[in-house]
């Protein structure tokens, strides 16, 4: 099982108000698994995503992702799981305005020491991947918002993540552009990805094998999608 998640529970501070993200959600997903997450404002969809991606911890409960507890390590033991498992996918993208697509996908190697030749390499083969090998040289502000979205889908990929998490990944695109972009998901799933989705649309949540919906801090259902049979 990659990720292991039991009577996980968020609770946060706000002045004198205790707000209860999550209230005890327990949840399981195998390797190579296709999962949207769904649920309205306050649902506690963003909670869960950022403490299953290791930028935040629980207040109580356990996680445990390909083995490893999670829920107990320190901020530097969670960035090192981040930068060894995880790619992440945002709305906003989060380029680099003044870098060029192969130095926006190189960025995480550079963190992680990887020497220059080798690591301009990977970034070019991911770029390939997604598409985006004849742009390698274009800033953002020359690159279209679907081929900024695959570049940072190029950067996700890099580290070859055991898990890919993408938050509203269609958010700032048009429906054409968007459905071109889940169709590199559908393909990095069908090349072994693991692949945890959180979107708003539900037509977005049906490209998944599962979507998990969440209300109130908990899972009110968690649903296999029927795939057609070609």
């Amino acid at each position: 099982m990659l990720i292991d998640v039991r009577n996980l529970v968020k609770t946060y501070q706000i002045g004198t108000i205790e707000v209860n993200a999550l209230r005890g959600v327990d949840l399981h997903i195998q390797k190579n698994e296709y999962v949207a997450v769904m649920g309205p404002s306050g649902s506690g969809k963003s909670t869960l995503m950022n403490i299953l991606g290791c930028l935040d911890t629980p207040s109580s409960g356990a996680y445990e992702l390909g083995g490893e507890v999670v829920s107990q390590m320190n901020d530097d033991q969670l960035a090192d799981i981040r930068n060894r498992q995880i790619g992440f996918v945002f709305q906003t993208f989060n380029l680099l305005p003044r870098a060029n697509a192969l130095h926006n996908v190189e960025l995480p190697l550079i963190y992680a020491g990887i020497p220059a030749a080798k690591r301009r390499a990977m970034a070019m083969d991911a770029l390939q991947r997604v598409g985006l090998g004849d742009r390698f040289h274009h800033k953002p502000n020359e690159l279209s918002g679907g081929q900024r979205q695959r570049v940072a889908i190029a950067r996700a990929l890099i580290n070859n993540p055991s898990i890919i998490f993408a938050d509203e990944p269609t958010g700032n695109l048009d429906t054409t552009t968007g459905d071109e972009i889940m169709i590199i998901f559908e393909e990095l799933h069908n090349q072994g990805n693991t692949i945890i989705l959180v979107t708003h649309e539900e037509y977005i949540a049906e490209h998944a094998q599962r979507i998990i919906r969440l209300r109130d801090g908990k899972i009110e259902r968690d649903e296999t999608i029927q795939k057609p049979v070609h």
